[in-house]
């Protein structure tokens, strides 16, 4: 068990998240692991892991709840329509198989004027990251997360975003993060 983005990178996107994701909403962490980063000081009403590692998730103190399930092979998410006010991917993007049809899937189960925050870094396990992210520079993976909320339809408002680290001003010793965000359309 293991975080994947150093504390300055983790303090970061636990800041964004207090900002961008509204008090009290229910939400999904999808591609879930051991840390969701949740600030503890944002209420939040419910939050959902969904992930492949049932000892990361159960270690996981933001989840209220869990569910093993691989969104790689199986790409329809198991959630109703209109399910959450927020989805989250944090660090995993680079792993994701289907993104355009995992793009859509997480479009249903938003509530209208829902927000899809996508947080990555350039650390990632070379190995399992697909072929297009690996070849992309930061600013290339921008283009193409936004890319895959256009193809998927019904997101508005994109916007791609460098988030600074906290805790160490100069940034030097810390992970780059950057963000994509939309929103479901109205």
């Amino acid at each position: 068990m293991l975080v994947h983005i150093d504390d300055g990178a983790i303090a970061a996107v636990s800041h964004l998240l207090g900002r961008l994701i509204p008090p009290d909403s229910e939400v999904l962490d999808l591609f879930s692991s051991y840390r969701s980063h949740w600030p503890k000081e944002h209420p939040k009403k419910r939050m959902v892991g969904l992930g492949l590692n049932a000892v990361e998730m159960e270690h996981n103190p933001d989840l209220d709840e869990y569910l093993i399930y691989d969104a790689n092979h199986e790409t329809t998410l198991p959630f109703f329509d209109e399910s959450f006010d927020a989805v989250v991917i944090t660090v995993s993007m680079q792993y994701i198989t289907h993104p355009v049809e995992t793009f859509r899937e997480v479009n249903r189960i938003l509530r209208p004027g829902g927000r899809f925050l996508v947080l990555y870094s350039n650390r990632m396990f070379h190995t399992k990251a697909v072929y297009i992210w690996l070849v992309c520079n930061d600013q290339q993976r921008g283009c193409l997360v936004a890319t895959y909320l256009d193809e998927a339809g019904n997101f508005t408002e994109a916007q791609g975003f460098y988030v600074p680290p906290q805790g160490d001003p100069s940034g030097e010793s810390s992970d780059p993060m950057f963000a994509v965000l939309a929103s479901k359309a109205m």
